[in-house]
């Protein structure tokens, strides 16, 4: 049972594989049968467009216009490319489709590919030769209409420009020949074109057309831009030349050199661009005149700010040339002065070559610095260069001379800083000996039954250093370096001596104190009577700060709160 389904399960599956395989090849077959249909149908739809009535009928048009040898000549030449396409080119699209007819109805779909391929190139460029064709025949039909709207726009504008012409005739008084011999040409232009119209003679019409539109253009440019090309060359630009000739003049009397702007070269330059521009300009050629004469008066203009920047760059030499020469003079004093110090300076002190060299790379600069002022100058009262070259140098100089300036300012401080360290060390160690003398009379002052014996160390060791101090002074030349090593470590260990001075007398004033205090409770209290032994016995050894701490604890005893009031003082 169970085996017999299996066969009838698979049987079905098998059957409705099948099913499903062929309706999808119906598909398949029915969508290509369609798309090869669909191109076999644009195919015959193109081919009848080829021949279209509109080529009939312009022709028709044609044959009404001829009325002379060019005309008929036009018009056999289209009749004969119109009935080569009709009776060749359009026969041979027909045998086409119906070979790719047959090989669809063959199912021969591999030679249709090929067939419709070579078909729609040749409908296209049939159908191409045909448009233009049709085109050309238009251009022929539709002239008369097109030419017609043309020339009415070209003489609304003759007449709006021979209107702004009269208006303002007075401005265009230079070139009025020119121009109104243009607009004799125009109206001439116009009267042939009526005459080619009227003689259907359309082939001349169009050369006729483009005449008018160049002449009418040309003109047009001529009477908007000769107004400005007028003022410019004629009022504006000599203005601006008597100006700056003028200033010209003046400055080089108050000694300005402008060779360098060649201003008499490019005004005869500009000149004979601007009678260039005006021969041109009777001839009603006005090509890049605009552009031209702009340049011109941007030039002129520049000119101006040249001007100002040598008025500048005058100012600024006028005053360099002042503070130059007394800052290097005054630096070149300082300097050499400096400079006769240096062996002295080098004996007195450990100085390094680098840092003695200094000197000499600082003279050597400014005797460099004084000729290339004196060069600069020179040139100043030969008068053979523009302040604003010489102002330059100036600046280049000034900041020169303020390096050096700031690098003598440091070996100044530095060379300076020396004998002040040595005199400072001085006034240090003076200090330091009366700090030291203090100390020593400040323990004697308390008569102490002992000195500890740290006291003694450190004032030997303070002793010793004031010596290598006063040791570093006397030799020749001085490690400034040294000596400040030498005076920090002796201040420091005179301090200590100082500090701890100070802190024995004060520790043993204060257990004598405490000791003497608590002697009233001896004989109330045997603790107290013990304590104070023992502070007196550290006392008297010279143990002062463990004497005062056995006081203030035996004290303690019978006086809460002591041992802190006591403390408090002690640390005060």
């Amino acid at each position: 049972m169970n085996e017999t389904l299996f066969i009838l399960l698979g049987f079905s599956a098998y059957i409705v594989t099948m099913i499903i395989i062929i309706i999808v090849l119906n598909i398949i077959s029915g969508k290509t049968k369609k798309r090869y249909q669909n191109a076999i149908t644009n195919l015959e739809r193109d081919k009848n467009l080829i021949i279209s009535a509109s080529i009939l009928s312009e022709l028709n048009k044609v044959e009404a216009l001829i009325n002379n040898d060019m005309m008929q000549e036009l018009y056999d030449d289209w009749q004969s490319r119109f009935k080569k396409i009709k009776d060749e080119e359009v026969p041979k699209i027909t045998d086409n489709l119906i070979e790719i007819e047959d090989a669809f109805a063959e199912k021969d779909y591999k030679k249709l590919d090929d067939l419709i391929m070579d078909a729609e190139l040749h409908v296209a460029h049939v159908k191409a030769k045909s448009t233009f064709l049709l085109n050309e025949i238009k251009e022929i039909t539709l002239s008369e209409e097109k030419n017609r709207e043309i020339i009415t726009k070209l003489k609304a504008d003759y007449r709006e420009i021979l209107t702004k012409y009269n208006n303002d005739k007075d401005i265009y008084e230079d070139i009025s020949s020119p121009i109104e011999l243009q607009f004799e040409n125009i109206d001439k232009l116009f009267a042939a074109f009526e005459l080619t119209m009227e003689k259907n003679a359309y082939m001349e019409v169009g050369k006729i057309v483009k005449a008018i539109d160049d002449t009418i253009g040309n003109l047009k440019l001529i009477i908007e831009e000769a107004p400005s090309i007028i003022m410019m060359g004629k009022n504006l630009i000599p203005r601006k030349i008597l100006d700056i000739e003028t200033i010209a003049k003046k400055m080089r009397k108050d000694g300005f050199n402008l060779d360098y702007l060649n201003i008499e070269y490019n005004i005869a330059e500009g000149n004979k661009k601007i009678q260039d521009i005006f021969q041109r300009l009777n001839v009603l050629n006005i090509q890049d005149s605009i552009f031209e004469l702009k340049t011109m008066m941007d030039y002129y203009d520049s000119l101006y700010n040249d001007f100002d920047k040598e008025k500048i760059a005058k100012t600024i030499f006028d005053d360099y040339k002042r503070t130059i020469l007394v800052k290097v003079t005054k630096l070149e004093k300082i300097n050499n002065e400096l400079y006769k110090k240096i062996d002295d300076l080098k004996y007195s002190y450990d100085l390094t070559d680098e840092e003695a060299a200094v000197i000499d790379e600082l003279k050597n600069e400014l005797a460099s610095i004084r000729r290339n002022y004196d060069s600069v100058i020179e040139l100043y009262h030969k008068k053979t260069q523009a302040y604003s070259r010489l102002g330059k140098e100036m600046e280049l100089l000034n900041v020169r001379l303020t390096k050096v300036e700031d690098k003598l300012d440091i070996t100044l401080r530095t060379f300076g800083s020396l004998k002040e360290d040595e005199i400072r060390a001085r006034e240090q160690l003076d200090k330091i000996k009366e700090i030291l003398i203090k100390a020593k009379e400040n323990i004697k002052t308390f008569k102490l039954p002992i000195i500890p014996k740290e006291y003694y160390v450190e004032l030997s060791e303070a002793s010793a250093a004031i010596d290598e101090v006063i040791l570093v002074l006397e030799n020749r030349p001085i490690s400034i370096k040294l000596l400040n090593v030498r005076v920090d470590n002796a201040r420091d260990l005179v301090l200590k001596v100082f500090n701890t001075t100070k802190e024995t007398i004060k520790t043993a004033q204060m257990a004598e104190t405490a000791i003497m205090y608590g002697n009233r409770y001896r004989p109330i209290n045997s603790a107290v009577d013990l304590g104070l032994t023992k502070a007196e016995n550290a006392f008297y050894k010279g143990n002062f700060k463990l004497s005062l701490e056995n006081a203030i604890n035996s004290i303690n005893i019978i006086e809460p709160g002591i041992y802190k009031r006591l403390i408090d003082e002690y640390q005060k």
